[in-house]
């Protein structure tokens, strides 16, 4: 049954038609990229300006969308199964590749890749400690650093946590700051005195108020996966590695929080 469309109008919803859409800090196109909704996902649309919009993605952050990356949402995104990645026929022919974290019309013709309803996706990705640690040591492997991005087509640090932790249905806010906020906190000052579960979150600063500036993943084995400028994307780090960059991570640490249950 054909579903009716909501119209896009100021406290409406929307539909991100892009394979992922960016959200600007300002209603111009060459302001700052501040992060990214992918494909199926819906926002709310908070304010125009011209053919812009200020929308709320679902986990709450605001940034202004143009309305070319838009379309009238139909309600039943929520059902809709995630990729982890996939090449689809849309029902008017079009081929497209869709990035991580999409969701896919069922009207879709898979071509390949991958994609998971919520039974599969809970029972091939648990809200489990050791399943998370796993899928962001692999999902997100050799992608470039690009500030706001939360794919593997480029992702900033929180992006990338905030992305693989969705695929396992756990839900975390957007910032590495707001990241810092939630869960309990690892006991120890520094990284030495951390035991560390898989998938506790590294907070860092380079700020000399020590506020948070970035986030990483820990792994077993005491490394840590993280997206880095410095390092030009994703990379695993060994903590205890002789190395100046690591160092420098040991020097600027400033906590861990455990989000997950042990799995």
């Amino acid at each position: 049954m054909t579903k009716t469309m909501t119209p896009l109008d100021v406290g409406s919803t929307a539909r991100v038609r892009a394979a992922v859409a960016p959200m600007l800090s300002m209603a111009r196109i060459a302001s700052v990229l501040t992060s990214q909704c992918p494909a199926g996902h819906v926002v709310t649309l908070l304010a125009r300006d011209g053919d812009w919009w200020r929308v709320r993605s679902a986990d709450s952050y605001e940034g202004w969308m143009h309305t070319g990356y838009l379309e009238a949402a139909r309600g039943d995104e929520g059902d809709w199964p995630m990729t982890t990645g996939a090449l689809v026929r849309e029902v008017d022919g079009r081929v497209r590749a869709l990035p991580f974290g999409a969701l896919v019309s069922p009207d879709a013709m898979l071509l390949s890749g991958h994609v998971y309803d919520d039974d599969e996706r809970a029972r091939l990705f648990p809200p489990e400690a050791t399943a998370i640690a796993a899928s962001a040591e692999t999902h997100f492997a050799g992608a470039s650093y690009v500030w706001g991005g939360v794919t593997p087509w480029g992702c900033d640090c929180s992006g990338f946590v905030q992305a693989i932790a969705a695929l396992h249905d756990v839900r975390l806010p957007r910032d590495a700051w707001q990241q810092a906020l939630i869960g309990e906190a690892v006991p120890g000052a520094s990284l030495s005195e951390m035991t560390l579960h898989a998938a506790d979150l590294l907070f860092f600063s380079d700020q000399e108020d020590r506020r948070v500036t970035h986030v990483g993943m820990a792994l077993d084995g005491h490394r840590m996966v993280h997206s880095a400028l410095a390092r030009g994307g994703v990379v695993v780090e060994a903590l205890g590695a002789a190395d100046g960059y690591v160092e420098g991570l040991r020097r600027r640490v400033v906590g861990g929080r455990r989000f997950t249950v042990d799995g």
